[in-house]
């Protein structure tokens, strides 16, 4: 018995030591990094944010489970010339939409969700959903919207990958798109029900599976979860993702006062992510979790989020999905379905489920490798995941109008920094 538990004891002291492996900090050159190249970064950003480009930025970039650089720079809110700091929370937007499809692909790998399953199986507000297609102008009047059936049912699948025929009324002018802008759908304290109802009102702006188009069928995907489970979409994440993770700071709003100068924010003049569309303020909570949009949290929350998937959906022991269903999710699923001119993911990218996947080398204008999956979030945050180097990166910032620049330079430097 005595030998027992000793081998017990030890075991169980091995896994406290791997616990606390996970995302140390390493020597960059011990994980495959040049500390010299990677400190481009941070010279590159500070010099932005010294000139009054951006506020500031924390980078955090992780391989072979190793944190190889993590540096906050800049500062946290430009209004108080508050500095940033590593734990600032920001408001990540888009980068919400992984974690609600991690949410539902729990749910199907339970035998609760079916990919194929039509979305009114769940929500009967989507029963009867018809297709907008535009007549054209002419003598008699002008163009209008010709409501037709949809030829097959919008599925979960369709909702994970943005094939469902939704939109978000924005990227572009159609008369679909006109109808989601005067419908108002933000208008007063909804819940994630009410949204969806809001939406299902709305006639689809194509037959579903037929094209990609960025939508709130994220937003609708989050209601999904909320039905089966029997709880909020945050309830359910809270206790199935964010606490089991340790992602203490990942949530709608951040109700904890005590954190509120935490809270990362843009410069004055670069606060609207769309016209008549600015920031949300997470210190005033709402009812609506939007699980495409609606997410605040740190850099090093998310990156032990994206180790988990590195790590084929575990992390310390536990188990959040299958190494099969990760693969899966991080497959292309739209193929030849057409993709049209705002095909955000861009060339040498499809799309899997709740992330865009890197098809081919070379292509794409920033530098990766085939199978690598990322998303960004509409303030600026961004991040990838690179399987074949077992590497990732996170870049916070809040900003909206240079978001794209500061992606791609953040992702060259990155990829120049590796030596290996």
């Amino acid at each position: 018995m005595k030998k027992f538990s000793l081998v017990f004891a030890f075991l169980f002291l091995l896994a406290g030591l791997a616990r606390a492996e996970t995302l140390a900090p390493a020597a960059p050159e011990d994980v495959g990094f040049s500390s010299e190249r990677l400190g481009r970064i941070t010279q590159f950003l500070r010099e932005e944010s010294d000139k009054g480009a951006i506020s500031g930025a924390v980078i955090l970039v992780a391989r072979e489970g190793k944190i190889a650089y993590f540096e906050a720079l800049g500062a946290r809110d430009p209004g108080s010339n508050a500095p940033m700091t590593k734990d600032a929370i920001f408001r990540i937007y888009s980068m919400s939409k992984p974690i609600t499809s991690v949410a539902a692909m729990m749910l199907v790998e339970e035998g609760k969700l079916l990919l194929s399953d039509p979305v009114a199986k769940y929500l009967p507000e989507f029963k009867d959903v018809k297709v907008g297609v535009e007549t054209p102008a002419g003598e008699h009047g002008p163009a209008g919207l010709d409501l037709q059936p949809a030829r097959r049912a919008m599925t979960v699948q369709d909702l994970m990958r943005h094939t469902s025929g939704l939109t978000y009324g924005v990227f572009g002018d159609n008369l679909v798109k006109k109808a989601y802008r005067d419908a108002r759908l933000f208008d007063g304290d909804f819940d994630n029900a009410a949204f969806s109802e809001r939406v299902a009102k709305l006639p689809l702006m194509f037959q579903p599976g037929t094209s990609w188009e960025y939508s709130h069928a994220t937003e609708i995907l989050g209601r999904i979860v909320e039905v089966i489970s029997g709880k909020s979409l945050y309830q359910f994440e809270k206790e199935r993702i964010l606490d089991p993770l340790g992602m203490v700071d990942t949530s709608f709003y951040v109700t904890d006062s005590a954190k509120h100068g935490r809270i990362a924010e843009p410069l004055a003049d670069d606060r609207m992510i769309g016209p008549g569309a600015p920031l949300f303020d997470p210190r005033v909570p709402r009812k609506w979790e939007a699980g495409g949009q609606g997410m605040v949290g740190t850099a090093i929350d998310y990156a032990r989020f994206l180790q988990m998937l590195l790590d084929g959906g575990a992390l310390e022991g536990t188990r959040y999905l299958g190494p099969k269903t990760i693969a899966y999710m991080t497959s292309d699923h739209v193929g030849l379905i057409n993709r049209g001119n705002a095909y955000a993911p861009g060339p040498g990218y499809g799309f899997g489920l709740g992330f865009a996947v890197r098809s081919q080398p070379g292509v794409a204008a920033v530098p990766g490798t085939p199978g690598d999956y990322a998303w960004s979030g509409a303030a600026g945050t961004t991040f990838w995941v690179d399987p074949k180097e077992k590497m990732f990166a996170i870049l916070m910032l809040q900003v909206v109008k240079q978001r794209d620049y500061y992606r791609g330079v953040f992702r060259d430097m990155v990829y120049a920094a590796m030596t290996r």
